[in-house]
């Protein structure tokens, strides 16, 4: 039986672990996962009748792979599409259209993470939720230290301790799926003697990230506006993003509206650490000055959440990452593809699964 292992359970992971377990018959993947969802910044949360994505907000129609996964490949039931287009808006707040709609605008009915339950939920993967990785260690056939590249008897493998003193493997191949700074944070930990986990930790340190402070506001009113969201092409605003949550079907009910308003890079480092009830109220009046309407500034029910690694600003140095496969390691998200876009991620984990099933 060939073991995987898969740190992280985002889109990018659980579109691995499906080509895996569909292409290799024995294999034996096991994925652990920090947090206690799934699918990554692809988050959905409920709340009463309402269902919100408060990090990706949809999936794009970018890639043919991608499109086909979700609409042939998957069940497709509860698959929702919103039609209504993205307007601008700029520093002044001045609303325009002017933003070309996407072919596709993705989500369901139950949310985003819908993605990763039901990739994951075609594959045999154990998930270990709550599981925080804290150490990657490359051991011989022996149990002891692992070589490097050059390593000669090819029974080299991967080990993981989580914080509970638990460890996990041997693993045959081992897939890495946070962000990139806590996946450079692992490499650099890592108990591996080889002179490419620093060349990794470099490459991999070197991609930057943008923050997002997302706040979700709820209101018992509806909104008569003709856009789905609004974005801030000059990037000079507080406010990056707005959208509706009531555009995709089974979201909210009728006549209610729901918000989710995210700030930008700037705005969101600044105050990220600020009190939360500071920062939803801060974006709820710019909210209901861009939109120009003022009963916004006072949302009926909010929630709030910070993402410190939101968007990578660029992709990694792929010769590292090329490289690390020869031991059986491989990088996978949309840090890696250079696009920091749900389906950049997916795609990426697709062919990181295709990698790792014709070598093993």
């Amino acid at each position: 039986m060939t073991h995987v292992g898969i740190v992280g359970a985002g889109a990018g992971a659980a579109a691995a672990a499906f080509v895996i377990d569909s292409t290799v018959p024995d294999a034996d993947v096991t994925v652990l996962e920090k947090s206690g969802g799934l699918c990554g910044r692809a988050a959905t949360r409920r709340h009463d009748d309402l269902t919100y994505d408060y990090g990706a907000n949809y999936l794009k129609s970018d890639d043919d792979r991608v499109v086909e996964l979700i609409t042939e490949t998957l069940d497709d039931e509860g698959l929702v599409d919103v039609t209504d287009p993205v307007y601008t808006f700029e520093a002044d707040g001045a609303v325009s259209p002017g933003r070309d709609a996407d072919d596709h605008k993705w989500s369901y009915r139950r949310g985003l993470t819908q993605i990763a339950k039901r990739l994951f939920g075609r594959t045999d993967a154990t998930v270990h939720r709550r599981t925080r990785v804290e150490t990657v260690r490359r051991v011989d056939g022996a149990g002891g230290a692992g070589g490097g590249a050059d390593e000669a008897n090819g029974d080299d493998r991967w080990e993981l301790d989580d914080a509970d003193g638990e460890t996990h493997g041997p693993f045959d191949a081992l897939l890495l799926n946070p962000p990139a700074p806590q996946t450079a944070e692992l490499l650099r930990t890592a108990e591996w003697d080889d002179p490419l986990r620093e060349t990794l930790v470099e490459a991999v340190g070197r991609v930057e990230y943008g923050s997002v402070w997302t706040a979700v506001l709820h209101y018992p009113f509806s909104l008569d506006v003709p856009y789905y969201a609004l974005v801030n092409t000059d990037k000079e605003h507080a406010v990056g993003w707005i959208s509706r949550e009531e555009c995709k079907a089974g979201h909210v009910p009728d006549g209610e509206t729901l918000l989710v308003v995210q700030a930008n890079g700037a705005w969101s480092a600044a105050h990220y650490d600020d009190d939360p009830a500071q920062n939803v109220d801060a974006l709820a009046a710019h909210a209901a000055d861009i939109i120009g309407d003022d009963r916004l500034a006072d949302p009926a029910w909010t929630d709030h959440q910070g993402w410190r690694y939101a968007l990578p600003e660029g992709g990694v140095d792929r010769g590292p990452v090329d490289s690390a496969r020869d031991v059986g390691l491989y990088l996978l998200g949309d840090w890696v593809a250079g696009e920091g876009r749900l389906h950049a991620a997916i795609a990426n984990g697709l062919d990181a699964g295709e990698r790792v099933a014709y070598r093993i």
